[in-house]
């Protein structure tokens, strides 16, 4: 792990592991019938949630840190951009809603340095649920948004 010794603290803190999309979580909350999961997701500035989709609704929540924009690749073609923060007079949003269904990434916002949120996902996440994006299928998909896929994906 090479984090700034902020970030580190905070890491080894709240007991986070690395995440396969990148960044770090723990989960905190799972029901027993399935019906929801709550985690901790950290972001350090300069790694990103690469993109990918679920087949449940996932509703981030600001904590801590920098702003952290999120980028969607909507199943009607459309690309979306949202800051998740604390500044709502800026335009931040201290939650969204990322539908079912839908491709999606983040990174920290530049100079942000890290970034803690929470993602509560409904029905619960589960692995097998999950699917992260390939840089050419996407590509084929979203020709319009090149950028965004090749800063999310490998």
């Amino acid at each position: 792990m090479n984090l700034a010794p902020d970030a580190l603290r905070l890491v080894e803190r709240l007991g986070l592991k690395p995440h396969p999309e990148g960044g770090y979580y723990r989960e905190t909350y799972r029901s027993d019938r399935g019906a929801s999961t709550a985690i901790y997701f950290f972001l350090p500035e300069g790694e990103r949630s690469r993109l990918h989709r679920l087949k449940s609704d996932e509703l981030w929540h600001f904590y801590l840190g920098g702003p952290l924009n999120i980028i969607q690749l909507g199943p009607d073609g459309r690309v979306s951009e949202t800051l998740l923060g604390p500044d709502i007079a800026a335009g931040q949003s201290p939650q969204h809603l990322v539908p079912a269904g839908t491709w999606f990434g983040a990174y920290p916002a530049p100079g942000s340095g890290w970034s803690l949120t929470g993602c509560t996902v409904a029905p619960a996440f589960e692995f097998a649920d999950f699917e992260l994006g390939r840089r050419e299928e996407l590509l084929g998909l979203y020709p319009h948004a090149r950028r965004e896929i090749e800063l999310l994906t490998d």
